[in-house]
């Protein structure tokens, strides 16, 4: 090859190669997957009744039925104890659909096939975790509504019911990587479904969702205040103004900090687990 010709042959872009353009197009892919995620849900909506229906049942039948004879530590409307426990659970309930959805593209091949795309490899996980998220807002948005709707309501302002909004959307998100985990390490889709779903009632049973910890025996009120589901519940309640607050243990008193704390070690510990599990997938 003469030297005519070598000057004549474009070099390879070197702005594909720099930290910058591979973070847009991160960006990007991940966005694409978001948007394939979503359109999933739109096209699948059974499985958002499904997901609806169970906190909106729990929220008539505890509320309603069984609100009577449930006391609340230092009185107070049992509904606006209730409501931000199903906020909780519902953002736990999220965690058999993210581990549903990544079990079923790992069983039907999706998975290596993006793989194989020439695509960011953090682009499946981030846009699942984003896709999560987006849905995550959109029930938190309908059980803010109905709510309202059965009496609840938030009495600190808006700016804390801001943030414990965003206490429960963190949740979520640890939630999202702990349920990226399990499906990636049982890519089992009915595996899935009977590891998840048996062990998401009694996380929430063994908490403050339904039932203060002062009125359990002692024993077990310890087990349910360091619930990590007990913090957000506990943290939340005080931004709403909610009644419940328990103020006899260090959980109690620190419920904020809790309701960061674990969320963030739930992430830092199946984060990075789910991120080299998938990377094992093709070895």
């Amino acid at each position: 090859m003469t030297t005519a010709t070598r000057s004549a042959v474009p070099a390879p872009p070197v702005s594909a190669r720099t930290p910058l353009a591979r973070l847009r197009r991160a960006i990007v892919d991940g966005w694409t997957m978001t948007r394939r995620n979503m359109t999933h849900v739109v096209r699948a909506p059974e499985e958002l009744i499904l997901y609806f229906s169970l906190p909106i049942m729990f929220v008539l039948v505890f509320g309603y039925v069984f609100g009577s004879g449930m006391q609340v530590p230092g009185g107070g409307n049992y509904r606006e104890f209730l409501l931000p426990g199903i906020f909780v659970m519902t953002m736990l309930n999220g965690l058999g659909a993210t581990a549903s959805g990544v079990a079923f593209d790992l069983s039907r091949g999706v998975v290596d096939r993006f793989r194989s795309m020439s695509m960011a490899r953090s682009a499946l996980m981030t846009g699942r975790s984003a896709a999560d998220l987006l849905r995550a807002l959109l029930e938190m948005s309908t059980l803010l509504v109905c709510g309202l709707l059965v009496g609840w309501q938030w009495r600190d302002g808006v700016g804390r019911a801001l943030l414990a909004v965003g206490l429960l959307l963190l949740l979520r998100v640890a939630i999202t990587w702990l349920g990226i985990y399990l499906a990636l390490l049982v890519p089992n889709p009915d595996t899935v479904s009977v590891i998840v779903f048996p062990a998401v009632f009694p996380l929430t049973a063994l908490s403050n969702v339904f039932v203060s910890p002062d009125l359990m025996p002692r024993w077990l009120g310890a087990i349910s205040e360091w619930n990590p589901l007990s913090a957000t519940v506990a943290a939340t309640r005080q931004l709403f103004g909610n009644p419940g607050l328990g103020a006899d243990s260090w959980p109690a008193e620190h419920a904020l900090l809790l309701a960061v704390a674990w969320p963030v070690l739930l992430i830092a510990t199946f984060a990075p687990l789910a991120v080299r599990r998938y990377q094992r997938l093709s070895r």
